[in-house]
């Protein structure tokens, strides 16, 4: 698949997406949200146990969605799907996703570029990161990803604050206040969060999925369920139980259950 604003690289069963809009201190116009939405729904390859998530350079790391696209009624864009849902399409790729997603923040993380930062798994910054909320000041706002989750990592009075004010914030604050991880010179970056995917792929693919579906059950109500539910359905399909099931449909015969029972 051709991407013309990031770059999608696959190795070793890690998966780099980059948002590649220097220029624009990586903010998103609506070809980079659709072909976002497009590189993430790759990351369910089997192949791939966990996704970085980042910009090109060491400006920015994401800075929301581009302001100078914006008109009257919402970013232009030969796209059906506007910006502003794609947006909210992505968040909801990066947090159901059955595999841990990494925000490498390599500079600015503001606005809709620090809403995806905080939806993502884990997020590693660079020591000159900074972090902030840009809705209130340019005339816009998360309705509820971008809230939720903040105020769930952080608190409530310190995600108020962060929404309210539009202040910018240090990677040496936000790690204090538990809004990152971890903090490395920017040399360094790689290498950690590099350190960081091997640890990961280490550990149980399945238990990181279904681990990560329980976090959805408790704080997405029904929807988070759901994808709980889902992760255990795909289990069960692997279960010669489950192919009992389906092969007493094909060949016209009631399935022998019982047999399960005991196991």
């Amino acid at each position: 698949m051709d991407f013309e604003e990031i770059i999608f690289e696959k190795k070793d069963r890690v998966a780099r997406i980059t948002i590649n809009r220097p220029q624009r201190y990586n903010a998103c116009n609506l070809r980079a949200v659709h072909e976002l939405i497009d590189a993430f729904n790759l990351c369910w390859d089997n192949e791939i146990g966990v996704v970085v998530f980042t910009g090109t350079g060491e400006k920015a790391f994401c800075t929301g969605g581009d302001q100078s696209t914006r008109e009257m009624g919402g970013y232009e864009g030969e796209y059906v799907l506007p910006l502003e849902v794609g947006w909210q399409r992505i968040t909801f790729l990066i947090r159901t996703l059955p595999k841990p997603v990494i925000a490498r923040v390599n500079g600015f993380a503001i606005g809709g570029g620090h809403v995806w930062h905080v939806n993502c798994d884990l997020s590693i910054a660079a020591e000159h990161a900074q972090f902030g909320q840009a809705g209130p000041r340019v005339g816009s706002f998360d309705p509820g990803y971008g809230t939720g989750d903040l105020m769930r990592a952080i608190g409530i009075k310190r995600a108020k604050e962060i929404w309210y004010l539009c202040r910018r914030y240090t990677a040496q604050e936000a790690l204090k206040m538990g809004l990152v991880n971890a903090v490395v010179p920017y040399e360094k970056l790689d290498e950690e969060v590099e350190l960081w995917c091997q640890e990961l792929l280490e550990k149980s693919p399945t238990a990181l999925k279904m681990l990560k579906y329980a976090f959805l059950a408790e704080t997405d109500g029904v929807t988070g369920i759901t994808q709980l539910g889902v992760g255990g359905l795909s289990l069960y399909y692997g279960t010669e139980e489950a192919v009992e099931g389906k092969d007493a449909f094909i060949e016209k015969r009631k399935p022998k259950f019982n047999q399960f029972r005991k196991k």
